[in-house]
């Protein structure tokens, strides 16, 4: 086996609910100074590949675990559908192509494209990577989908709620002009004050579902206990997902994680998740030109549901976000698990584009 393993010093993902940007930056660790507790909804360890140096044994079988044949048989990839990816930036990979439409910097405003963390990255080619540098081995699970950009989390993977509302409200002001469908939020924070419908993630959330779009929210790292779904996973419109094979032993930041996918119910006794989809050992673009990395989590989850949505919205172009819903309701798989465990089940491709 070629390739290698390094550890990752700081956190990913975490949103932090203060407004106040005065306020000192905050690593993510278990209690914030704040008295949050926040915590990314990804691992920390990661595996860099490059072709030159091999490829790592342990391929993406997601696809097969989720009947993505289906899709390709009716030569269906997304193309057209735009989808909005809220999270670290993304840096201009050669397996995006010309499909990055638009890119915005809430966090430094800055105008060309960037992940100063990698995980924007990763999330967005889980989406939309063509698999270009890897010869299509590393392939997304949409792969002619239109990617737009919002960087609202810094290079240590914090940020504030006040960016993350910005980057929603930007979407809604631009889904016309982009063909902006769906709405990936891979990051989540789980703090008291937070853990509310009327937070203002939630409402957040709620207003860009409201506009048509289909919002699908990470359910957090925190489980297996109960209530353990992270802000803004927590509204009751959005489709929040879990992971489907978290019993999978993980590393993060040196420490085994395993059965950490968020459980419901919410503490407004909302039924969560409402879907789950692999996460553990995923491969997608790293932030470098031809490399990739593996992660975990239900960041990783998050955007294969994304995708699959894409190829669903394709097809049936004139669904609405509530069809959309339904539909991934009817055709999940039950894995004869606790509903606030795996929701309505196991994404499935093949039952989700009948």
């Amino acid at each position: 086996m070629k390739g290698w393993q390094e550890e990752n010093p700081a956190g990913q993902a975490c949103i932090l609910t203060r407004l106040d940007k005065t306020s000192p930056s905050v690593h993510i660790i278990p209690h914030i100074s704040s008295g949050f507790k926040v915590r990314g909804t990804d691992n920390f360890v990661f595996t860099y590949l490059n072709k030159k140096r091999g490829w790592y044994p342990h391929v993406n079988q997601v696809k097969s675990v989720v009947h993505w044949s289906a899709a390709s048989e009716q030569g269906l990839t997304g193309k057209n559908i735009g989808v909005a990816v809220l999270d670290t930036g993304i840096f201009p990979h050669e397996d995006f192509g010309n499909r990055l439409l638009a890119f915005q910097d809430m966090v430094a405003r800055k105008n060309a494209p960037y992940d100063d963390n990698g995980h924007g990255t990763h999330i967005s080619a889980i989406i939309g990577g063509s698999g270009a540098a890897s010869e299509g081995k590393y392939q997304g699970m949409a792969p002619e989908c239109n990617i737009i950009n919002i960087k609202v989390l810094d290079q240590r993977g914090n940020g504030f709620a006040s960016d993350v509302l910005a980057g929603l409200s930007w979407i809604r002001s631009h889904r016309e002009e982009y063909g902006i469908r769906i709405v990936n939020i891979s990051v989540g924070s789980f703090s008291r004050k937070g853990m509310t419908e009327n937070s203002l993630l939630v409402r957040g959330v709620n207003a860009a579902w409201d506009d048509g779009l289909v919002v699908v929210v990470a359910a957090g790292n925190n489980g297996p206990g109960r209530m353990t779904i992270t802000t803004p996973g927590i509204s009751r419109k959005v489709i929040t997902v879990g992971c489907s094979d978290d019993y999978k032993e993980v590393q993060v930041s040196g420490n085994r994680m395993v059965d950490y996918s968020g459980r419901g119910p919410t503490v407004a006794c909302v039924r969560k998740p409402d879907v789950v989809a692999p996460g553990s050992q995923i491969i997608s673009c790293k932030n470098a030109q031809g490399l990739y990395q593996s992660k975990s989590g239900t960041s990783m989850s998050t955007p294969i549901v994304s995708g699959a949505i894409a190829l669903l919205l394709q097809k049936y172009p004139e669904m609405t976000n509530r069809d959309v819903k339904l539909k991934i309701r009817e055709s999940s798989a039950d894995l004869g698990l606790p509903h606030n465990q795996q929701g309505w089940g196991l994404l499935d491709i093949e039952k989700l584009l009948w």
